[in-house]
């Protein structure tokens, strides 16, 4: 069981890490830049849901073993409700309406919540090692 929390644990660092700094950087570099953002933006509500799901899973096998971790993941997969529910559609929104300073702001936050996640995540896999 712990094995299985590890790997839940593992794939949601690897996904995050990858999504955030692969797969939109490499989309946003080779396609054109409306192509790339239509993309994008289709994208991340999937994402989201993998986020949800991968960390309650987590945070679920991880309570037997290490309630501080189960915890963590649980914060990360409550957090992640408003970021895809509320933070996202105001992303889309400011960008609708041709808002760059609004854009700039929340896309900032999302960036923030993102870096916050990838890094509670790690630590809650060094806390194994």
């Amino acid at each position: 069981m712990l094995v299985a929390a590890l790997l839940f644990t593992a794939l949601l660092f690897g996904g995050a890490v990858l999504f955030s700094f692969g797969f939109a950087a490499f989309l946003l570099k080779t396609l054109p830049s409306d192509v790339a953002r239509a993309s994008i933006r289709r994208a991340f509500p999937y994402f989201y849901l993998f986020v949800l799901i991968v960390a309650a899973i987590a945070s679920a096998l991880l309570w037997p073993f290490d309630r501080v971790s189960s915890l963590l993941m649980a914060f990360i997969a409550i957090t992640i409700i408003p970021t895809r529910q509320l933070l996202m559609p105001a992303i889309n929104r400011a960008t609708d309406a041709g808002n760059p300073a609004r854009f700039k702001a929340l896309h900032g936050l999302s960036v923030g919540i993102g870096l916050a996640h990838i890094v509670i995540n790690a630590y809650v896999l060094v806390r194994f090692l």
